[in-house]
């Protein structure tokens, strides 16, 4: 189908500026893992930067794709370029103004955010201090970034996503040259962060405005603060924004609970950050472009009413996802400490910040399958400018997560908060497809098929355990860790790719495809 192809086409793009984003950032997170460790000044930067982050989320990057996306889409599509533009430089207007006020309040507003987020933070007087402090400073972040996420939206409208995809790609290398050049030269090496966000949200913005300028964005003029369209986006926006705003709660609710050392145990705000960074990786490499590149094809099927294409297109979206996530989670739990080990431990990141940060990663991989699921479908109800039924559901897991952390913290302490998570994002995925199958008709995703790759998955498992963990042992000469990581990633995704052609052979040729860049 001609939406595969360009599916596959567009994923890709997003994906290779992507994966560059990600490498960079992983270096980014090795080098604060081995300047800061889990220690006090690696959690204050944590809860910091993760204030600006939720409203980036909130109001920017997902709400802005998700309402402003299929709205511009449309009108691109329908050749009203001047429209388009008209409702493009509203939209910046507002965001400008109300980005600006907000950036304001929350540096007023940071001791009792922070004391709200984290309270455990308050016995520690100078812990406390130093994430205000920093907080306060990192809140311009917030503008900067917000104003990014606007660009990346608009540009995907006009289906261009290789600029927008490689704009953290900035962040991560300003965060790099921060922290080997200034952290050593400052007296509180953390502040060194707070420049490195700040020039990298300013580099972020300044890469994609040329591109934006040079296809129009001043036509629509410069003072313009209204538009039916704005309006129609407006509707679309609040009920978005409370769904992502309930799934960074999540997020927050961790955060408040794992800053509780007597309870989940010391350095567990950075543990569940750590983890939830390589978490991250194959979700954006993937999910979140596949996502993304999803949105503008699903509004044009949408608009055309064509629901017989929308449901293949969305039934094959979700079967690329499951055919390597599952894969990824299976990897995931049987390397999760060697995988802690190698990425981050030298310098102040000790073996027990190893310990506590594979402990949460195993459970987290746990829902990688369900996120990846979540992106896919929550894009169908936004193609179908419906916001409001991922709104509602988000609420449902948000409260599954709530109290299956209060449960579960007691007895696995910060293991605990990754599982709670795991279970509420794979109860949001069921919610979500049982919805969307109620709304447009059944999504054709035969449980058979997604079995065989759950089988195939779990018959690659046998040798990455038993490469990591047992080759040295038998051969009986020392192996470095990098190597056996490297051999078992290569034998385990060679024997899942013949276990795929044994048992799901479609699965296997969607496999193939995304290893060899072809359909």
């Amino acid at each position: 189908m001609s939406e595969n192809k360009s599916l596959i086409k567009s994923t890709r793009i997003i994906g290779l500026a992507t994966l560059a984003s990600r490498i960079l950032g992983f270096v980014r997170d090795v080098l604060i893992a081995k300047f800061f460790g889990t220690g006090a000044s690696a959690q204050a930067f944590v809860v910091s930067f993760r204030i600006p982050n939720l409203l980036r989320s909130v109001i920017g990057e997902g709400s802005a794709n998700a309402t402003v996306v299929p709205v511009l889409s449309r009108l691109n599509e329908e050749g009203k370029k001047e429209e388009f533009w008209q409702v493009a430089g509203c939209l910046l207007n507002i965001l400008i103004v109300f980005l600006a006020v907000l950036t304001l309040l929350g540096q007023f507003c940071a001791p009792a955010i922070v004391r709200a987020i984290a309270p455990g933070f308050i016995s520690e007087p100078s812990k406390l201090e130093l994430t205000i402090r920093l907080t306060r400073w990192i809140f311009p972040y917030l503008l900067l970034v917000g104003l990014s996420a606007f660009a990346m939206a608009v540009l995907n409208s006009l289906k261009h996503f290789a600029l927008p995809a490689l704009a953290p790609c900035m962040l991560n290398i300003s965060l790099i040259v921060s922290i080997l050049i200034v952290s050593p030269r400052l007296k509180e090496g953390t502040f060194a962060l707070v420049w490195g966000v700040l020039i990298g949200g300013v580099l972020q913005l300044a890469i994609q405005v040329p591109l934006l300028l040079k296809k129009g964005l001043l036509r629509g003029g410069s003072f313009r603060f209204f538009h039916p369209q704005v309006k129609k986006i407006g509707k679309l926006f609040l009920p978005r924004t409370l769904g992502i705003a309930i799934y960074q709660l999540n997020i927050f609710v961790d955060t408040i609970l794992a800053s509780l050392a007597w309870i989940v145990g010391t350095g567990a705000v950075a543990a569940l950050y750590y983890a939830n960074r390589i978490i991250q990786f194959p979700l954006a490499l993937f999910a979140l472009a596949l996502a993304q590149a999803a949105l503008p094809t699903m509004s044009a099927l949408a608009l055309d009413k064509d629901l017989t294409r929308l449901k293949k297109t969305i039934s094959f979206s979700l079967r690329s996802v499951f055919t390597i996530m599952l894969p990824a989670t299976v990897g995931i739990m049987v390397l999760a400490h060697p995988l802690a080990k190698i990425i981050f431990e030298r310098g102040s990141f000790t073996s027990f910040s190893t310990g506590i940060t594979s402990s949460v990663l195993f459970f987290y991989c746990l829902g990688l399958a369900g996120y990846a699921g979540i992106k896919i479908l929550a894009s169908s109800f936004y193609s179908l400018q419906d916001t409001a039924t991922p709104a509602k559901i988000a609420g449902l897991a948000l409260a599954v997560n709530v109290i299956l952390n209060l449960i579960l913290m007691w007895p696995m302490r910060v293991a605990g908060l990754a599982l709670a998570t795991a279970i509420s994002v794979t109860v949001n995925f069921i919610l979500l497809l049982w919805a969307l199958n109620k709304k447009i008709g059944r999504i054709e995703l035969v449980l058979s098929t997604l079995g065989k790759v759950v089988l195939a998955a779990s018959i690659m498992g046998v040798p990455l355990w038993f490469i990591f963990y047992r080759a040295d042992i038998i051969l009986g000469i020392g192996i470095p860790s990098f190597l056996k990581l490297g051999l078992a990633i290569f034998v385990g995704l060679a024997v899942y790719l013949g276990a795929l052609k044994v048992f799901a052979r479609e699965e296997a040729e969607i496999f193939v495809g995304w290893i060899l860049r072809r359909k």
